[in-house]
Order: structure tokens, then C-alpha cells, then sequence
């Protein structure tokens, strides 16, 4: 992170004493940022509107069970979800690694927030992957996040996400799942039928398919 904030610094051929005008805080204190020596968390937000950082850099927090559907959806929004342009939103952006695995952990998510998830992948490169698979592991949401991975990997034909991807896989649950919300008998029957080869690999009852993403690039 210390490495990200000089970097972004000295792109705006900024001193540090310019910087920390701008950030509200000592030369002394930014350094220390710089070096280190201090964590960056309670300036979080202000490093990433100043420096126009991506929200990635912002605390990872943890993995909420009892989020509503409609916040998540907000949540999405603030992340600039061009699905949910339509939102009008004052809620400060959240890093999307915790939000994209409260998002999977949901039982009732609404499709279009679903639909939307491996947009988030794509678009935000520097979640960090150790936390995503230790996290998931955690709460047996590897394969959700798995098959997120996929649709976005072959979506936007991003190789680079292979490997995690090939991680995920390592620990592949082998018990049926569907895929962010609970289905009846008649559900079930029908996706074990209809569901998407990503799904069918990841163990998941979905029909979601790569060329379904309206908003992946």
C-alpha cells in the first residue's frame, strides 16, 4: 500500500508537502504513510478521492450475513455498476472484495445485483486474491466464487484470472449448490436440465452464461 501512495504522489509531481496539504495532514505524517510507519485505514477514503485511487485500497472490513438485498444493490451502485446507473447513490464506495463475498453469501439476492458480480471482478483486478479464497474457504462460498470467476474470465477473455480460478478449483465443494438464492423442487429439476456448463462446473444450479453479461467489457 505505501508503495501505492508514493507512486500516486509522484505521478501528480507532487512533493510530499503539497500532498499532505491536500490530504489535511503533516509532511511528517504522510511519510510515515509512505513508509509504512503508520497504517493508512483512517485516511482511507481521502487517499482515494485525492490520489483517485480505486477502492480497492480501501479497509476490507468482513463479510456481513445479514446485508439486505437492496443494499448490496446501493453498494454496487457506489462501485459504478453501469447496470445500476439508475441509483441514485450518496453511499461512500466500499472495497468490493468484502462486497462481493457478502453478495455471494446472500440467500435471496436480486438476479440484476447477481447478474453483476463478474463485472466486479473485471473491473476491480486488485481485490486481493488471498483474502478472497481464504474468506470464501471460510464460508464454503468457493464455488460461487468460483463460477464468478469463470463468467468473468471468459467474458471478458481475461486469462490473468486463471490462476485464481485454478485456486478456487483446488477446493472445489462436491454437494450441489445454487447459486444466491434458495429454489424450490420444480427449480432445481428444471436448472439440473437448463444450467450453464460454468455452473454444471462449479457444481451450481444457475443458467447465468458468459454471453448473458450485458455490462462485462
Amino acid at each position: 500500500m505505501e508503495k501505492q501512495l508514493k507512486f500516486a504522489r509522484v505521478q501528480r509531481d507532487w512533493n510530499q508537502q503539497q500532498a499532505a496539504a491536500r490530504l489535511g495532514v503533516t509532511q511528517a505524517y504522510l511519510s510515515m504513510l509512505e513508509s509504512g510507519r503508520r497504517s493508512p485505514a483512517a485516511l482511507a477514503h481521502k487517499l482515494m478521492s485525492v490520489y483517485d485511487l480505486p477502492p480497492t485500497v480501501l479497509p476490507l472490513g468482513h463479510v456481513r450475513e445479514n446485508v439486505t438485498s437492496d443494499s448490496l444493490a446501493r453498494e454496487l451502485a457506489s462501485l459504478g455498476y453501469p447496470g445500476f446507473a439508475h441509483l441514485q447513490t450518496r453511499r461512500r464506495r466500499v472495497n468490493p472484495a468484502p462486497f462481493l463475498l457478502s453478495a455471494l453469501a446472500h440467500r435471496h439476492l436480486e438476479a440484476r445485483t447477481a447478474e453483476g458480480l463478474p463485472w466486479v471482478v473485471v473491473q476491480f483486478p486488485g481485490m486481493s486474491a488471498h483474502w478472497l479464497v481464504r474468506e470464501s474457504r471460510a464460508r464454503n462460498l468457493q464455488n460461487r466464487l468460483g463460477f464468478v470467476v469463470t463468467l468473468a474470465k471468459e467474458a471478458a477473455g481475461k486469462q490473468e484470472l486463471q490462476a485464481l480460478e485454478q485456486t478456487l478449483a483446488d477446493s472445489k465443494l462436491a454437494k450441489e449448490d445454487s447459486f444466491c438464492r434458495e429454489l424450490n423442487d420444480a427449480e432445481r429439476r428444471w436448472l439440473r436440465e437448463n444450467r450453464s456448463k460454468q455452473a454444471e462446473q462449479w457444481n451450481l444450479l444457475s443458467d447465468m452464461r458468459p454471453d448473458t453479461l450485458r455490462y462485462v467489457p
